[in-house]
């Protein structure tokens, strides 16, 4: 089995715990992904709604250059950091394991577009443009009254465009997400989210916009967050999200965004190591083929063929 993870918010918690990437009591661990034939994980740096400015910066810059560190730590069991669809590529036909880092909430830029390229010397691919509130480039999704992209969030999409680092309307406001359809000639995603149709908040996709990423030849990951699943966030939960996607054209489209070490586990999966049961579970109900999609080669075809 293969399996593509499109978010984690491991890398911050291990900065937060001083904790290593092998073996920690995580989530996301490196022992655990060693059963998979191959594994990859966007690692993103997560930055609160309360850190803002020159300090948001600071602290993705702190965060980052610890993850690197730690990589460095397990040479031989880390993942290759991998900043271009070559460098997966080449990764994946030699067998290795894969890592990608991303910014969970553009609040990270401290409103500064030299800061993007910088995280973009760093590593950084993928970009979620905010969290749940309001940050420089616009709202997130959990105000009712939430407005879309500021002037300056429509200047850092085009940049973004321009510079190669994905965008992702994971948190994002609906009004932003529609500003970002019309600014993006290409792509997008949404790392970690579900269908508002199955279970009604604020953090999931419309059927609107789950049509509007997958004809463009985007990917949506599915988050394993039981509120935004429903109930206690069961396989049989997650599996009716998968379903529903799938019968908006998202054969192609759906992926994993498990938000591993950013939110409670209540249900069967606890971790990494627990990713094989929601795989045979989605073997028997959609077909190997929809299911190798799902947790690897969506993802996997996606990044190669978009990072430069």
């Amino acid at each position: 089995m293969k399996y593509f993870d499109l978010h984690c918010d491991t890398a911050s918690e291990c900065y937060k715990k001083g904790r290593g990437l092998f073996s920690n009591g995580l989530h996301v661990s490196l022992d655990k992904t060693e059963k998979y034939d191959r594994w990859a994980q966007v690692f993103a740096v997560w930055i609160d709604d309360d850190l803002r400015g020159e300090a948001a910066f600071r602290h993705f810059q702190a965060v980052s250059a610890d993850f690197q560190k730690r990589l460095a730590a397990e040479a031989g069991r880390a993942p290759v950091f991998c900043r271009s669809g070559r460098e997966l590529k080449s990764a994946d036909a030699a067998g290795r394991n894969m890592a990608l880092l991303s910014i969970e909430n553009a609040a990270a830029l401290g409103g500064s577009l030299s800061h993007l390229t910088e995280a973009r010397e760093a590593g950084v691919r993928i970009m979620t443009l905010t969290w749940n509130g309001p940050n420089e480039l616009g709202d997130g999704c959990m105000n009712p009254a939430a407005g879309g992209l500021s002037p300056f969030g429509k200047e850092t999409v085009s940049e973004m465009g321009k510079l190669g680092v994905v965008a992702d309307v994971s948190h994002l406001s609906e009004k932003g997400f529609w500003d970002v359809a019309r600014l993006v000639k290409g792509p997008f995603i949404a790392t970690h989210s579900d269908s508002k149709a199955v279970e009604d908040h604020p953090r999931n996709l419309t059927d609107s916009q789950f049509r509007e990423i997958a004809q463009r030849g985007g990917l949506v990951g599915l988050n394993l967050y039981a509120p935004f699943i429903g109930g206690n966030g069961s396989i049989d939960g997650i599996l009716r999200h998968a379903e529903h996607f799938l019968s908006l054209g998202g054969e192609k489209a759906v992926a994993i965004g498990a938000d591993f070490d950013g939110c409670e586990l209540r249900a069967e999966i606890r971790g990494t190591g627990d990713m094989e049961q929601l795989y045979r579970a989605m073997c028997k109900r959609f077909g190997k083929e929809i299911a190798d999609g799902i947790f690897f080669e969506n993802a996997f075809r996606f990044f190669t063929e978009n990072l430069a």
